[in-house]
């Protein structure tokens, strides 16, 4: 079974928006990535619920959000009614976890969270029960185009570990620097979703790539 290839819409051409959502909807994508920064908890601003809006009506996939902002608990339910299915926060960011997670799962929303580079797996061992997936960051948050970390393997193999001596279903997602040349070593290693942003949206033919990343996680 491949993998679950999540396009970033951060990376998507913004001025022919609708286009880029039928792009996705008409490929052989599973997801849409949604990253929601605020320039505190990274240094960079994206975008929030105006581009929900459109994904809501739009998107037949899965959205998939990831938050990189501070106090994500003030939104949770906003982000349920704006047609999130997925909902990743960041351990560093989520003073209690447990609770923002059992939320999450209240409204209705899938629960995920996503750890920094820095910070290791370990630390998710008494709340990944909870967790319907982890999402590894494999450069550091704010920006994409950055070169992949590559003790990421490590991370994904300890964390798939983990997952199954709990004897747990949760997904293992990794966001940042995802390429042809790493697709297959991520999956082999343990990844279920893959997102990519640069390489589906920086390509010529972003439908082809989406198709070859599938193929190459099989």
């Amino acid at each position: 079974m491949s993998a679950i290839i999540a396009p970033s819409i951060l990376s998507a051409n913004f001025g022919k928006l609708y286009e880029e959502i039928e792009m996705i909807n008409n490929s052989e994508a599973g997801w849409f990535h949604v990253d929601v920064m605020d320039g505190v908890f990274v240094p960079n601003i994206s975008f929030g619920f105006p581009l929900m809006k459109p994904l809501k009506e739009k998107a037949v996939k899965t959205l998939d959000v990831h938050l990189m902002i501070v106090d994500p608990d003030r939104y949770i339910k906003t982000f349920a009614e704006a047609g999130a299915h997925v909902l990743t926060v960041h351990y560093e960011a989520c003073t209690h976890l447990h609770r923002t997670l059992s939320e999450i799962k209240n409204q209705g929303m899938k629960a995920g969270v996503a750890l920094n580079p820095h910070t290791p797996v370990s630390l998710l061992r008494d709340v990944l029960p909870l967790c319907d997936l982890v999402c590894l960051m494999s450069v550091n948050p704010g920006f994409g185009g950055q070169k992949f970390i590559e003790n990421t393997y490590n991370k994904i193999i300890e964390l798939k570990a983990m997952i199954l001596e709990l004897g747990l279903n949760t997904l293992i997602e990794i966001d940042g620097g995802v390429a042809l040349n790493n697709a297959l070593l991520l999956t082999k290693a343990g990844a279920d979703v893959l997102v990519a942003g640069n390489t589906v949206f920086g390509s010529e033919n972003p439908t082809k790539t989406i198709a070859e990343l599938v193929e190459l996680t099989k």
